[in-house]
């Protein structure tokens, strides 16, 4: 088959699935694994050069409605009649089952990846089941205005499976834009950046304690920076990022947990 990814997700989900050899051309966001430096570059997950991916001639283009904005590149597929598949998790579960849809249109037997997977994920759980204290965590996505999850986002889920606490998780959303004095209010234990498309060099804690009032607040010397590709894109990669996020806030509970070997083979 001759796939084209038009997000980094779907590259990494193929990446997962053994399937990454299909690639002929990814978005210009495709960082992983290393290899797909080397493939053609489509132009940034927003901004798809569709009249490119056409002449390309793909047997299946992969899209994710997790990026806002994907909508304008999947109405283009379907006008140009491209053969496509449209993506949109918003739980591990989801991600799980996406492995195996994906899996099943490239003609490849998913069930002993999303096996693994799925055990991993309950390892996490099972380990913060009784932990307590359970911290609360600010998840900033974008600094001005200021985007974090709601309920509605593997991130909710991976504060808790580590044993912590979304500060927003009584909020139905996907995502939503709040204030600074919204999240003093809450006062969490933990302020996690994430800042979405920003390489971690630039994320600025500093920028962040120079907010009003925040010098008050118990996180404001308990800042950290958290990779924008184990935590802002729904891959299996998530599970990377749930497992560093438990050493972060429960040390004694996931200090002698290593990285799951279907994740550590594609790091290799």
């Amino acid at each position: 088959m001759r796939i084209i990814s038009i997000c980094p997700s779907n590259t990494e989900l193929l990446a997962f699935l053994g399937a990454d050899h299909m690639l002929v051309a990814v978005d210009d966001f495709s960082d992983w694994p290393e290899h797909v430096a080397g493939l053609p570059r489509l132009g940034p997950d927003l901004s798809i050069r569709m009249d490119e991916l056409e002449a390309l001639n793909p047997d299946l283009v992969l899209a994710s409605l997790s990026v806002p904005g994907m909508e304008r590149n999947v109405d283009e597929l379907i006008k140009r009649k491209i053969p496509h598949l449209v993506l949109n998790p918003q739980s591990l579960d989801e991600i799980g089952n996406d492995l195996l849809t994906v899996g099943q249109a490239c003609g490849i037997d998913a069930a002993q990846i999303h096996a693994e997977y799925t055990a991993v994920i309950e390892d996490i759980k099972s380990r913060s089941a009784n932990a307590l204290p359970r911290p609360s965590l600010y998840w900033e996505w974008w600094p001005k205005p200021v985007f974090t999850p709601g309920s509605i986002n593997w991130l909710t889920e991976i504060s808790e499976i580590a044993g912590a606490r979304n500060i927003f998780d009584d909020i139905d959303s996907a995502n939503f834009q709040t204030d600074w004095e919204e999240v003093k209010k809450r006062d969490p234990d933990f302020i996690l950046l994430a800042w979405v498309g920003i390489m971690t060099s630039k994320v600025k804690p500093a920028l962040v304690r120079k907010r009003p009032g925040w010098n008050e607040m118990k996180a404001y010397e308990n800042i950290h920076i958290m990779e924008e590709e184990l935590y802002c894109r729904p891959s299996p990669r998530l599970v990377e990022g749930a497992i560093k996020l438990g050493k972060l806030v429960h040390p004694d509970i996931y200090s002698d947990m290593e990285l799951p070997s279907f994740i550590g083979e594609k790091q290799l």
